[in-house]
């Protein structure tokens, strides 16, 4: 029987596949390793810290960080594209699970 891999592991390897989809520009792996990533902070927030543990949950928050800036830098990459196609006017608001709180709205392009 196989033991069951530390929630600090398996947090690690969600936000290292997580940073994998950001730069490959992949969606749906992106989709998965965000769940997978939630899934297994609620693991680690249940498992505890022991004092050992803080150095790697220090690490571990500044990759989670540094995958947020990637993902604002490619929302604000999506948003401008889409500003200059004319298909969208708001930026959309997304909350901890990745669902838009606000809808964008379409742009009419109305001709003189």
């Amino acid at each position: 029987m196989n033991p069951q891999p530390h929630p600090l592991d398996v947090l690690e390897s969600a936000l290292n596949e997580e940073r994998r989809a950001l730069l490959d520009h992949d969606v749906e792996a992106l989709l998965r390793s965000t769940q997978a990533k939630l899934d297994a902070l609620r693991a680690a927030e249940r498992a505890g810290t022991a004092a050992a543990d803080i150095p790697r949950v220090m690490a571990l928050s500044e990759l989670n960080h540094a995958n947020g800036a990637l993902l604002a830098r490619r929302r604000r990459e999506v948003n401008w594209a889409l500003r200059h196609l004319g298909r969208i006017d708001a930026d959309a608001v997304y909350d901890a699970n990745g669902q838009a709180g606000a809808r964008p709205h379409s742009r009419v392009n109305v001709s003189a």
